[in-house]
Formats: structure tokens, sequence, C-alpha cells
């Protein structure tokens, strides 16, 4: 546990920013000892990402200290950052897909050899880091091949191979299994052995719990307290995060699930490794969660089910009568919406602003003798900022100046523009905070409650427990088993090992 006695390592104090229309950072500080893990909390839009990246050098603070090791330092750029001891694992990958591990490894400072790179040292230098950190990967496979898993684990070890003093890791484990998880933490703990200071950002309180010393939390920009995590109860982080009192992680289940909606039959992919076989109805008015370990194929059954996945065999039957799904815009117009897991990735237009990427999924509607109807594109994208709560200076603001949680409410949002009868949901609060979550929840419960039918994959099991009526469990692209409500719910202990039992069935 960290003393006060311990000399600082980094210090940051009275850091402002803003953007357009929005003060990111008020007087922010941050204060890391040598050889600890500071866990630093808060909302979406806290400002914890913002506040790490006046770090890094990709942001330029507009007041404010930052010191190392007594020292006061301005990164002008993330090389800059790097060059001087400072490495960061952002939430959202930055990877080029089409090139192999070990020159994402290495981007920026390939090795030379008499003017060409050298890839016979490049693959031993990143051959020995994923040995020394026990990262199963070949460095010679092209990265967009993998796993998100395997890629945040590439990700990290990149990072450590910067040989940095102070390492931030943001939501590192969002796309991680138990395990994954597991291996990072013993990866922190030589880290921390070796005088390293970590921040790490994280809305799951139990690994918060687990790992890190201290605790800083932030709200709405400004720093609100730090802590020894150990004396610093989840509740107590909880309220400091969202200044009341949350007596409950899960809205109360208010929805009744009805006549069968969907029956998927044997439903099989095309191109493997895919899912195989699966068969499931769906309720009216239910949410159907989908559980399962990394490469247990649930985005893939998402993806097959919505036609953005060639489907091989299996039948497909809406309101009782065979559709084909083909493809996403046949699958919009039998009443299907899709949020991918990738947010960043696959599912906003970061450069566009709130309006378009509210109306996006439905631009037709808003499109008259080939003119857009501005006034009613308006109106939607206030619909959806009014309804989903949406936390922005504007509805002309560009959605990658919203946080995550934000961002995945205005991506609910354009679905809902289509007035779908069944939603298709992959992780859809991966990387939000615990308020944020809440909100979600009690939304999905309510699409429910108008009777639409509603499939979410989720890691978390406790969420999968908390709002779900039914859980189907993958393992290796196969249905593994049903845990179904009313008669496996009855204790989360028991539930917990039935699903993991179920998971592990096909492996």
């Amino acid at each position: 546990m960290p003393s006060e006695n311990q000399p600082l390592l980094l210090e940051m104090t009275g850091i402002d920013k803003s953007f357009p229309g929005v003060k990111a950072l008020d007087q922010a500080q941050l204060k890391l000892r040598r050889g600890t893990v500071h866990a630093l909390m808060g909302e979406n839009g806290a400002g914890k990402s913002t506040l790490m990246k006046c770090l890094f050098g990709i942001y330029r603070k507009d007041k404010g200290s930052i010191r190392m090791n007594g020292e006061e330092v301005n990164f002008t750029n993330p090389r800059h950052a790097l060059d001087n001891g400072v490495a960061m694992v952002h939430q959202e990958l930055n990877q080029i897909l089409r090139r192999n591990v070990m020159e994402n490894m290495w981007l920026g400072r390939l090795p030379m050899k008499y003017g060409f790179v050298d890839h016979k040292k490049m693959y031993g230098d990143t051959k020995k880091i994923f040995t020394d950190l026990e990262i199963d990967v070949n460095p010679r496979e092209i990265i967009g091949r993998l796993s998100v898993s395997k890629r945040q684990l590439v990700e990290i070890a990149k990072a450590v191979s910067s040989d940095a003093k102070v390492l931030v890791l943001d939501e590192p484990t969002s796309s991680l299994t138990e395990e994954e998880v597991n291996h990072l933490f013993r990866i922190m703990k030589m880290l921390v052995a070796k005088n390293v200071g970590i921040i790490y950002i994280s809305h799951r309180m139990d690994e918060i719990r687990k790992i890190s010393d201290e605790v800083t939390v932030m709200r709405d920009g400004k720093w609100v307290a730090t802590n020894v995590t150990k004396d610093c109860p989840v509740n107590e982080i909880i309220r400091l995060m969202v200044n009341r009192d949350m007596e409950q992680f899960f809205p109360p289940k208010t929805n009744v699930a009805g006549e069968p909606l969907l029956e998927c039959t044997g439903i099989t992919g095309k191109y493997m490794p895919t899912c195989q076989d699966v068969s499931f109805t769906l309720r009216k008015g239910e949410i159907l969660g989908v559980a399962g370990l990394v490469g247990s194929r649930r985005t893939e059954l998402l993806n097959t089910l919505f036609g953005t996945m060639t489907r091989a065999g299996g039948e497909i039957k809406f309101k009782g009568k065979v559709i084909a799904n083909r493809n996403a815009g046949q699958s919009m117009k039998n009443g299907f919406a899709m949020i991918t897991e990738e947010r960043r990735a696959t599912g906003i237009f970061p450069e566009g602003n709130i309006v378009f990427n509210s109306i996006i999924s439905s631009i037709d509607s808003y499109i008259n003798a080939g003119l857009l109807r501005f006034g009613r594109a308006n109106a939607a994208a206030d619909k959806v900022i009014s309804d989903l709560k949406v936390k922005t200076p504007s509805k002309k603001t560009r959605i990658k100046y919203l946080s995550g949680g934000n961002q995945q409410k205005v991506i609910l949002g354009r679905w809902l523009l289509t007035n779908p009868e069944v939603l298709l949901l992959d992780e859809p609060t991966r990387g939000i905070d615990v308020g944020a979550k809440y909100e979600i929840y009690q939304l999905i419960i309510d699409l429910a409650k108008e009777g639409k039918g509603i499939i979410m994959v989720s890691s978390e099991m406790s969420e999968l427990l908390g709002i779900c009526d039914n859980i189907i469990v993958m393992s290796n692209g196969r249905v593994g088993g049903v845990v179904k409500r009313g008669v496996d719910f009855g204790g989360v202990d028991g539930e917990q090992e039935t699903i993991l039992r179920l998971a592990a069935r096909y492996v």
C-alpha cells in the first residue's frame, strides 16, 4: 500500500482544458506515486481520458502544471511522451488492421539496418516481449485477423516495450475474459515491482478494489477526491462519481415476455470460424442474453442474424413468417437493428455531428427531391438528445467529442428512429460508467415493455443476470445450454458457475 512518504512520480495540478462549447477540465489534478497502481474513476464525460490525453501530448492543456520526478514537462505529441517514459493504452484501439502484429508493435520506431527495416530483429524483439509477458500471439499474424481481446493484449505489450515509467491503461479489460484480466494483472504487478507507476481507468469496481492502491474520482471535469482504495468502500466510490446514492445497480424488471416474435432454427454461418446449428426463440418483450467466452462466436451469431455475415444454413422466422435477412438493408426493412461491439470502428461517424449520426440509418426518411430536410433532421436529433438524455453542448457537436456513454446513447437513438422490433445489442455498455449503464439498462427494459424483442451479448455476467429474462450460453460456435429465468435464476453464484460450465462445454 502507498505511503505519503513515497516519492511522487507524476503530479498534475490545476489542469484546465476547453473545447468549443464545453469546459472538459476545470482545475483537475492527479498525483501518482512510484511503484503503485492509481485508479482514475468517474462517469463518462467526467474528464478522465481528457486529462490523460493532456498528459500524453494528444491535447495541449490550457492551464496548469505537469511534473515528472519534480521537473516540469509539457509533451507536444505522443512520440514526445513515449521518448520521456510515458505510455498510454487507449480504450479504442488504433491499429493498422492490414499490417502484421510486429509492425503495429514498432510503428514509428521500426528497427533499421543499412537503411532498411530489420525484420529479423523486429520479430525477435516482439517474440521476446510476448514470451516475457506470456502472450500467445504470432508476431507475423495480420492484426486484423485477431480477436479484439488479443489485439488489446498486443497494445499493452507495445506500451510495455517502450520501457515506460508511467503507464496509462484506459479501460484495458473491456474486451478481455476473466482469465485474460488475471493475466493483465500479473503483468501490472511485474511492472509495479520495477517501480513503474500505473494509472488505471476502469468502471469495474471489483477490478479497482483488487488491483489499485489509490483511487481518484473525477466529476464534471473536476477533481472530487483521492483515497486509499482499501479504505474507500464501493458505495462511497459510486456516490463520489454520480453525486448521489445508488441503492441498486440494475433497474427493477418490469417487462413481461409474450408470444414468440423470432424463431431461429439451425443458424449456421458460411465462413469459418462462425456459429453452428444455433436454435432459439425470442418472445415479444423479452431480453435474451448471450453469454460465452471470447471465441464462443457470440458476435458472429448476431452478425449472421443481421445479414452482415453470410448464412449457410438454418431458418429465421419472424412473426411466423420465414425471412431471409441476407444483408443489413434487408434486415432493417424486416424491423431489425444492430449495435456493434466496437463503437469507434463500426458505430459512430466521428467527424459527423449528432444530427448526422442520429439520422444516418434512416436518412431516406429525411430526403425530399434529393435534398435533405434539415428541419426534420434537426427535430430527430433533438428527440434523440431529449429521450436518451444525451449530454452535449449542441446537436451540431461532432460526436467524437462526446464521452463513450453519450456516443452509445446516440447510436441507440439512431436505431430507435428506425422503429425496430428486434434489437441486436453487442456489448452495449462496454466502457461505460455505472451511472450511464443504469440509464441504458432502464432504456433496454423500457423497450422490452413496449413489446420489442432484445438479444444482448455481454461479457459481464452480472449484467446478463441483472437484466436478462433468459440467457443462451455459446460455446465454440454452438449452444452450450440455456439458463432460464424463474428456473435457474436462484442465486448469483450458482448461475455464474452454471454459465461458465456451459461456456466450456464444446471447448
